[in-house]
């Protein structure tokens, strides 16, 4: 099924409105995009299916994770190889504090976003984690004093 013209505008409505409450009643949000339950439950289906909707998922506070320092990290690496950049990646994987690992472009290769406890939390983890793995030549820390807007689903 594709959409085209007034059904895109349907589309972008709905992927707003489920972006902001994955647990919306199919009814509810019928009403809010302006279809038929049975229609708008047809289309999401049919998002899913497309993959535009990958997933549902519960956004959890971070204090109720035990997170009390939030701090995204830039690494820049020593080696430009694919194995060192597989092996970092395969790192972050492993690391529960890593919550986001994006290979970006610029000076550096990759912008971690890593949650933990507290400091002492983040200390052990760039000696552990980060100080473990022999190809990084850069580390810079920007903790989150706060967020007053995040939209990550």
């Amino acid at each position: 099924m594709q959409y085209y013209g007034a059904e895109d505008r349907i589309t972008d409505k709905i992927l707003r409105e489920l972006s902001r409450d994955g647990k919306l009643a199919n009814t509810e949000l019928a009403a809010r995009v302006g279809l038929s339950p049975s229609a708008c439950l047809r289309r999401v289906q049919d998002l899913e299916r497309r993959g535009m909707i990958s997933g549902y998922r519960a956004t959890i506070s971070p204090q109720a994770r035990g997170v009390g320092f939030i701090a995204f990290v830039m690494v820049g690496l020593s080696r430009h190889s694919n194995d060192a950049q597989t092996s970092f990646e395969r790192a972050c994987l492993a690391a529960p504090a890593v919550r986001e690992c994006h290979n970006i472009t610029g000076s550096i290769e990759y912008l971690l976003r890593v949650e933990v406890a507290d400091l002492g939390a983040y200390k052990q983890f760039h000696s552990d984690v980060l100080g473990a793995f022999p190809w990084i030549a850069t580390i810079t820390t920007h903790v989150v004093m706060g967020s007053p807007k995040d939209e990550r689903g």
